[in-house]
């Protein structure tokens, strides 16, 4: 039988993970309160932010924001977690 989590992002029980996603107590949060599905929406936004503001998870200013933008996304804390200012998905109009 799978783990089941309220997931803080789908709002509603889900499958959680199979495993800690990331480290230290950030990692165990994920782990608890989000869901398979809402760390693959994650995932996604987590391209989105990194190609919108030219990040490199080797740079370790980058991986602050990074973390900053993951805390607002999966749990809305502090001033991330929307899409960056001024995006547009690809092939919508501008």
């Amino acid at each position: 039988m799978s783990r089941m989590v309220f997931c803080s992002v789908l709002k509603s029980e889900a499958e959680g993970l199979d495993d800690v996603p990331y480290p230290g107590e950030i990692g165990q949060r994920i782990f608890d309160n989000v869901s398979k599905e809402g760390w693959q929406k994650w995932m996604d936004r987590l391209t989105i932010i990194m190609n919108e503001n030219g990040l490199s998870t080797a740079d370790p200013g980058s991986l602050d924001l990074i973390e900053k933008h993951m805390l607002g996304f999966l749990f809305n804390e502090g001033e991330f977690g929307e899409l960056p200012a001024g995006f547009t998905p690809p092939g919508a109009k501008k």
